[in-house]
């Protein structure tokens, strides 16, 4: 099915949403909608992000939480044989406990978030250099 409306629109009409990784994860958090992750770029890229790495997430739930609340397939593992499996899950199981969290998030979110964002960006620079 095809649906023409705003991503916000069609997220918030879904039981669960198979997404890239990137602000489109937030969004689909604060409607409080379960989600699969799926990212995948070049080798060379991939390679570099690694290495690079400063945060063991790339989805911004998983990032906001430290823990994986979204199921991330990044790379070789952005594949059907693994996304589709995930999306089944979400939609057979009681996500409660996963809206429940992003409910907590989006409250925590709204309260002073650019000076949490801020801490956050210093946090995520003092670690990269403490790992360098």
């Amino acid at each position: 099915m095809i649906i023409e409306d705003t991503a916000r629109n069609v997220m918030t009409a879904s039981d669960a949403v198979l997404l890239a990784s990137g602000t489109v994860a937030l969004e689909c958090m604060l409607v409080k909608r379960p989600m699969v992750v799926g990212y995948q770029v070049n080798k060379l890229t991939g390679w570099i992000a690694r290495k690079l790495s400063i945060t063991k997430f790339v989805s911004l739930p998983n990032v906001l939480a430290d823990e994986e609340l979204v199921k991330e397939h990044i790379q070789e593992e952005c594949h059907p044989d693994f996304l589709f499996p995930s999306m089944e899950k979400i939609l057979e199981n009681d996500n409660s406990a996963l809206i429940e969290k992003f409910t907590q998030m989006h409250d925590w979110i709204r309260k002073d978030a650019d000076q949490q964002a801020a801490r956050a960006v210093i946090n995520l620079i003092a670690e990269s250099q403490s790992n360098a």
